[in-house]
């Protein structure tokens, strides 16, 4: 399908020089979870398809916490390819409404296509992947591995989660361990299993290294 071929290019293009978690490669791997989850799902796979692939074409945490300026984006994309208005909607609702912000984010939006990419954008933040990008961007942001004397905030606010500059350790309870009980399809839930099971594997490891037990 062009439009979707013409999109793919544009997000190549769009994030040529991207923070390597948020770079192309994250996007074909959210594009495949999808569309491995739509698979068992009743649902719109162009809509999937677009917003899978446009869902970080500007993610506001690399333009100043800008959260207006992902769909403005995507939207004059969209119009360019002459797409109609009803999928550009959509489209545009489903990359207000896929991030975590926190966990205290109330969605305004809800289709079965953005449970279907928000569940394959969950899956690319947890396991060995989700672990790797953890720490690429703790590093990005040059903040510390790990301090035994800062503990998780579990009731961070949206701003507060935005903002926070606690060592990358801590992410992993303020965030990814959360993420298997928020999942929307069952395949989404299936996967997550498997790939929080991983965490806490290596999460056990890391302490018994910090710890000189091993």
């Amino acid at each position: 399908m062009q439009l979707i071929n013409n999109t793919i290019l544009f997000v190549k293009n769009q994030l040529t020089n991207a923070e390597g978690g948020h770079d192309w490669f994250h996007i074909e791997r959210v594009y495949k979870n999808a569309l491995l989850i739509a698979e068992e799902e009743d649902c719109d796979i162009t809509i999937v398809k677009l917003g899978a692939l446009l869902h970080d074409i500007a993610d506001s945490k690399f333009h100043d916490g800008d959260e207006k300026i992902g769909p403005k984006t995507a939207r004059i994309f969209l119009e360019s390819q002459n797409v109609s208005e009803n999928i550009i909607s959509h489209v545009i609702s489903i990359i207000e409404n896929i991030s975590f912000k926190g966990g205290n984010f109330e969605k305004k939006f809800n289709s079965k296509e953005l449970e279907i990419v928000q569940d394959a954008d969950r899956l690319d933040a947890i396991g060995a992947i989700g672990i790797a990008r953890t720490f690429n961007y703790g590093g990005f942001k040059n903040r510390p591995l790990y301090n035994p004397n800062i503990q998780p905030n579990l009731n961070m606010s949206k701003e507060e989660y935005k903002n926070s500059e606690s060592p990358t350790l801590n992410h992993f309870y303020e965030k990814l361990l959360l993420l298997k009980d928020k999942m929307n399809t069952e395949t989404g839930k299936k996967i997550a299993q498997k790939r929080h099971d991983f965490m806490i594997t290596y999460l056990s490891q890391f302490y018994a290294e910090w710890d000189g037990e091993e």
